[in-house]
């Protein structure tokens, strides 16, 4: 029997998962912004997961399309996810992915540090990804994921964030302003534990960022999204009563508009 995927966000990143699961020998069917999830689900019949790999600004849009039947062949792999962001559409269980490799336009992937999964579909994203030769770790359990996805939020938020004020590399960042980083750490680890309801261990979350640091000490810090993240970071840490005052002063200072 054929197998089969859908693939929502046919961008640089689920490319890359395409690549993977087209190794494995899947056939892949992608869904257009224009397409209907159930449609393209009803003609290919039997499929064996759905990657979402659309950004964080239509992530929303696209859980709330899924049709409640296929919740558990979900596979997201956005940045900024936490247990709550499928959650609030009854999604349960889906297969969520930390990614820790980068795919740029003209480029092909490079890998920073192992990639950690869980849920349902972990083992066959570990087989397809391994496929290519990006290193995937399987976790235990949903608590190893909340710390997971916490670190690779620490690091996006606290490397682009800081990069708004000092530009640069990780490895600048930690070597030249390692006081900066660590303020700004903490105001997105207090913003974290804020909105996943439970504290985990700082100094843990800030060392696990830091080892994803020496995995490329050369990346940049401030990516295109950088702005919008600090808003987004900003308008979380004023519905939840938050001060979060290094990110504060990083906003006055950048301006941004």
């Amino acid at each position: 029997m054929k197998k089969n995927v859908l693939l929502i966000g046919a961008g640089e990143m689920g490319g890359v998962f395409a690549r993977g699961f087209l190794k494995l020998g899947y056939a892949i069917h992608p869904v257009l912004r224009e397409m209907s999830v159930e449609n393209v689900a009803n003609e290919v019949k039997e499929f064996e997961a759905i990657i979402v790999s659309v950004g964080e600004k239509d992530i929303d849009s696209v859980l709330e399309s899924i049709p409640k039947k296929f919740q558990d062949k979900l596979i997201l792999l956005q940045n900024e996810l936490l247990p709550h962001s499928w959650k609030k559409h009854g999604i349960d269980d889906p297969t969520v992915i930390s990614v820790w490799f980068e795919k740029k336009k003209g480029q092909d992937y490079k890998v920073l540090i192992p990639s950690p999964v869980y849920g349902p579909k972990s083992s066959l994203v570990k087989q397809a990804l391994e496929s290519i030769d990006i290193a995937v770790t399987e976790l235990d359990d949903e608590q190893q994921l909340l710390f997971e996805l916490i670190v690779k939020n620490v690091y996006i938020l606290t490397t682009n964030i800081a990069g708004l004020e000092v530009g640069g590399t990780v490895g600048a960042l930690i070597s030249e302003n390692s006081q900066l980083a660590r303020s700004v750490a903490e105001n997105v680890m207090d913003l974290q534990f804020k909105l996943v309801g439970q504290e985990l261990d700082k100094e843990d979350i800030f060392n696990a960022m830091v080892n994803a640091f020496e995995g490329d000490m050369n990346h940049k810090c401030m990516g295109r999204s950088a702005p919008s993240r600090l808003e987004r970071a900003l308008k979380h840490a004023d519905e939840l009563d938050i001060s979060v005052v290094s990110l504060r002063k990083i906003y006055e200072n950048y301006k941004v508009e």
